[in-house]
């Protein structure tokens, strides 16, 4: 069987990302088909020409996607992996994807059956250690980009590829290890904190969102995404009709505006403008195209509502929205669907410097 590549995905949104991968293949002159079985977890791309998925793999930039959690490459299918010795069939697919790699992953979808799937593979980690080991394949960060993903998709079958740090997830399947922190007054803390992760290195994170810094949360209450602002000791306005948590308030660094949040201005500029409201995702996209082309903030990040059907023009519409409303204003934009996300993609809007007109 041919070579293929697989996507990781958020159940549910199989087609988006089926959709999405074909625009880039499309884009690249590549010509292929995607499987996407719907709520399973994962879509497989695979070229009516030889190569043609190696070829778009190193065409596509992953930070770029948006429905994708990982990307695997060079994946080739195992089925029917004998219950004996299923071990035997996987490191020869392995060989021959070489014999150095960063590390072994085992995944599987994240879906129920996925869960399930995984405390029955979950024993033969030691069993693939020692026939990995027997063949000669060796497991060391410092000898590889590469790690080995042995993606699962039933208890006789899996994918066996490769991923990257430079072009793919750091998180096991794409998928973060955050914990609820004390203190915060609701979980979409945790989608700001994700985002975050996802869109700035640490590096750019302590140039961009230094202590004393002031941000605007509009559609703040109870607080959750100012809570993630607070930890990085900056001052929040937060923008909301609804009632802010007391410990925030306590904190000092918040002052609370009952207002709507789409005719908030601030009196100043400010470094940062967040935005969890739920609204038609196309005005949250012109809001916050709004705040960068009138240098309001110089940093947005903004979730969008996306509807039942049509999400993946839905996305599309919201870019050109951006693109309108910016005008020449010179802005980087990134979108993700996210770990923490469900219905819903989370952006990531960046001004530029007026001698920088790249634009994604």
């Amino acid at each position: 069987m041919a070579e293929a590549l697989v996507f990781y995905v958020r159940p549910g949104f199989e087609r988006e990302a089926a959709q999405e991968i074909m625009a880039e293949a499309a884009n690249a002159g590549i010509e292929g088909f995607v499987k996407a079985k719907p709520e399973s977890g994962y879509a497989v791309f695979q070229a009516h020409e030889p190569g043609g998925a190696g070829t778009l793999a190193e065409q596509i930039d992953f930070a770029e996607l948006v429905f994708p959690r990982q990307m695997v490459r060079d994946a080739i299918l195992v089925a029917d992996l004998p219950v004996g010795d299923r071990t035997g069939p996987i490191v020869a697919a392995a060989r021959e994807r070489g014999t150095q790699f960063m590390g072994l992953h085992l995944d599987t979808p994240d879906t129920n059956d996925g869960k399930a799937l995984a405390s029955l593979i979950r024993p033969l980690m030691p069993h693939l250690d020692k026939a990995f080991a027997k063949a000669g394949i060796v497991f060391d960060q410092a000898r590889s980009p590469d790690r080995l993903n042995v993606f699962f998709i039933g208890g006789n079958a899996c994918y066996v590829g490769v991923s990257s740090l430079a072009n793919g997830s750091s998180w096991p399947m794409g998928i973060p290890r955050l914990r609820m922190p004390r203190g915060s007054p609701s979980r979409s803390t945790l989608k700001l904190a994700e985002a975050l992760n996802v869109f700035l290195t640490p590096e750019q994170a302590e140039r961009r969102m230094q202590p004393g810094m002031t941000a605007v949360d509009l559609g703040a209450a109870p607080g959750g995404w100012t809570w993630q602002l607070v930890q990085r000791h900056m001052k929040v306005m937060a923008v909301d009709n609804g009632a802010m948590d007391p410990a925030l308030l306590e904190t000092g660094q918040v002052k609370h505006r009952r207002e709507d949040g789409f005719k908030y201005r601030p009196p100043e500029p400010v470094a940062w403008m967040v935005c969890d409201m739920v609204e038609q995702p196309s005005r949250i996209a012109e809001l916050a195209a709004r705040w960068i082309r009138d240098g309001w903030c110089k940093d947005t990040i903004f979730n969008l509502k996306l509807p039942m059907k049509k999400r993946w023009e839905e996305v599309q519409l919201c870019r050109e929205r951006i693109d309108h409303v910016l005008g020449e204003v010179p802005a980087r934009l990134r979108m993700k669907q996210l770990y923490h996300d469900r219905e819903e993609v989370t952006a990531y809007l960046m001004a530029l410097d007026p001698d920088d007109h790249t634009r994604s």
